[in-house]
């Protein structure tokens, strides 16, 4: 029997902030398993310590929209490099319960089928309780 494998897309509803929910969560998953790398956890502690620290690349006091911009970045860059480089299986098998969604292939139904045929026969009325 031939299989076809069809990938069903659902559109995502909400947006912006939806979207920043579901990788705060997926991160807090991803740093509590533990077939995820203990170095690899430390790239978003790393940008938190860098954005609570009175260090700065760019001072908000000499440039403040540069000064925002460059925590912005560093948060972004600490949470897209810590996601990529764990196990593509493992983000996955997280995303998906998130999203409550079940893995699965698509298979069509069998194209030749069995047809029974039924020869009808009377029933008498008087075996029906009333």
């Amino acid at each position: 029997m031939k299989t076809k494998t069809h990938e069903i897309t659902w559109p995502q509803p909400g947006g912006f902030l939806q979207d920043i929910i579901l990788q705060f969560k997926l991160i807090l998953r991803l740093m509590g398993d533990r077939r995820v790398n203990f170095f690899l956890k430390l790239l978003p502690v790393a940008a938190l310590v860098y954005l609570v620290s009175p260090l700065d690349f760019f001072p908000g006091l000499v440039l403040p929209f540069i000064g925002a911009l460059d925590d912005a970045a560093i948060i972004w860059i600490g949470v897209s490099m810590f996601t990529a480089l764990c196990p593509e299986d493992v983000v996955q098998e997280h995303m998906n319960a998130l999203q409550k969604v079940i893995p699965g292939a698509w298979r069509d139904a069998p194209e030749e089928t069995d047809i029974v045929e039924v020869t009808p026969r009377d029933v008498p009325e008087d075996t029906h309780p009333e």
